[in-house]
C-alpha cells in the first residue's frame, strides 16, 4: 500500500488493484461529531463539488492516458451533475449510473447511456460491480472494454474512488472470466428486476430479520426437470400475470415466501414457476470458495448442468452471488457501514 498526498486529502493507492482511494481531511473532521458539520456546511459542499470536479478531470486524464473505452460515474453521488457537462464535449464514452428517477430526464441530457440501479446503500465495490453488471445486461458495457470508473461516499456524496476495469479480465469485479453468462439473460429487463429484489433481500431480509434464498432464472423446463418441489407451491394454479416478477405488487409475495426452504424457479421471461424446489443438482465437485454453504453448491450445481442464471442471497452475511456455468460470476457485498 503505497501513501501520498491528493487535493485535500490522504490518497491510499494499490498497484495490484489500481484502486485509488480518497479521504479528504475535511470529511475526517466531520465523523469526529455531527455538530461540526452545521456551521461548515456551506464550505463543505464546496470542498465536495471541487473534489468531485478533480475526480472527473482526473478520469478524463487517466482514461486518455491508458485508452479506455469509457467512464462509468456513479453520479447520483454529485450533488450538482452540471459537472458531468464537460465531459459530454470530451470523445470519449460517458456511461452515468444512478438510482434516483429523478436524474434520468437530466442524466439523458449528458449522454445516452444510462444504467439504472436499485435503491440500495451500496459500498463503493458494490456501486461499480452492479454498474457494470446491468451495463453488460444492457449492452452498453461489453467483454474486453476497458473502463475508469468512479465511485464514492453515499453517506457524504463524493466521488472519492477511481479504479481501472479491464471487463473480462478483472478478478477484482469478476471471479469468472467466462462472459457467456449474457447469452443466457434473454430478457435483460426481467434480470435486473430479479437481481434488484435479491439486493433488497440481502440488504433488508425480510420484517427486519436476515434472509437466505436462491432464484433460479431461465431454461426452466431443465431446472424443473432437475429439481423436486419440497412443499406445496405456494404459485400453483394462480394466474400467470399476477406471478410476473416485473410486478411490483408480487414483490411483498416473493419476500414472504423466501422463509420457505429450497429455490423460486423462474421462466425467462419473468413468470414464477414455483417457490421452494429442491436442486437435485449438486455442485460438491465444483471448485468453490470454502466457507460457502449447501444452498451455494446447489446453485453451482444446477448452473452447471442448465443454461439458467442463479442469484443467491447470503442468510449470514446479506451478500449477493451470481452463478453461471457452475461457477461464481460475481460477488456483491451487502452495503451499509461504509463511510
Amino acid at each position: 500500500m503505497k501513501l501520498g498526498f491528493f487535493v485535500a486529502g490522504l490518497c491510499l493507492t494499490n498497484k495490484k488493484t489500481k484502486n485509488i482511494f480518497l479521504v479528504p481531511f475535511w470529511m475526517i473532521e466531520m465523523v469526529d461529531t455531527k455538530e461540526a458539520i452545521k456551521p461548515k456546511r456551506q464550505e463543505a459542499l464546496a470542498e465536495i463539488r471541487h473534489l468531485n470536479k478533480t475526480m472527473l478531470s482526473l478520469a478524463l486524464e487517466m482514461a486518455r492516458e491508458v485508452k479506455a473505452s469509457g467512464i462509468l460515474i456513479f453520479a447520483e453521488l454529485m450533488d450538482d451533475i452540471n459537472g458531468l457537462k464537460e465531459l459530454s464535449a470530451a470523445e470519449i464514452k460517458v456511461i452515468l449510473a444512478s438510482s434516483r428517477d429523478e436524474d434520468m430526464d437530466e442524466l439523458s441530457q449528458i449522454s445516452n447511456d444510462i444504467i439504472h440501479v436499485p435503491p440500495i446503500d451500496f459500498n463503493r465495490s458494490g456501486q461499480v460491480k452492479v454498474s457494470i453488471m446491468l451495463g453488460l445486461s444492457r449492452g452498453l458495457i461489453h467483454n474486453g472494454d476497458r473502463l475508469i470508473c468512479l465511485s464514492g461516499s453515499q453517506r457524504y456524496r463524493v466521488l472519492d474512488s477511481l479504479v481501472l476495469i479491464d471487463v473480462g479480465r478483472e478478478f477484482e469485479i469478476f471471479a469468472s472470466r467466462d462472459l457467456g453468462i449474457l447469452k443466457d439473460i434473454a430478457r435483460p429487463e426481467v434480470f435486473e428486476s430479479l437481481l434488484s429484489l435479491a439486493l433488497e433481500l440481502g440488504r433488508e431480509g425480510r420484517e427486519g430479520k436476515p434472509v437466505g434464498t436462491t432464484f433460479v432464472l431461465g431454461d426452466h423446463e431443465r431446472v424443473m426437470q432437475f429439481s423436486r418441489q419440497m412443499v406445496i407451491n405456494p404459485f400453483g394454479g394462480v394466474p400467470e400475470e399476477e406471478r410476473n416478477i416485473m410486478d411490483s405488487r408480487l414483490k411483498e409475495s416473493i419476500k414472504e415466501f423466501s422463509a420457505i426452504d429450497g429455490a423460486f424457479v423462474i421462466r425467462e421471461d419473468g413468470v414464477v414457476l414455483a417457490a421452494g424446489r429442491h436442486l437435485d443438482a449438486s455442485g460438491k465437485d465444483l471448485a468453490l470458495p470454502q466457507g460457502l454453504g449447501s444452498r451455494h453448491m446447489a446453485a453451482a450445481g444446477i448452473t452447471s448442468i442448465t443454461n439458467a442464471i442463479a442469484i443467491v442471497v447470503s442468510e449470514s452475511t446479506g451478500d449477493v452471488r451470481i452463478f453461471n456455468k457452475g461457477k461464481i460470476f460475481m460477488d456483491i457485498e451487502k452495503g451499509g457501514g461504509e463511510v
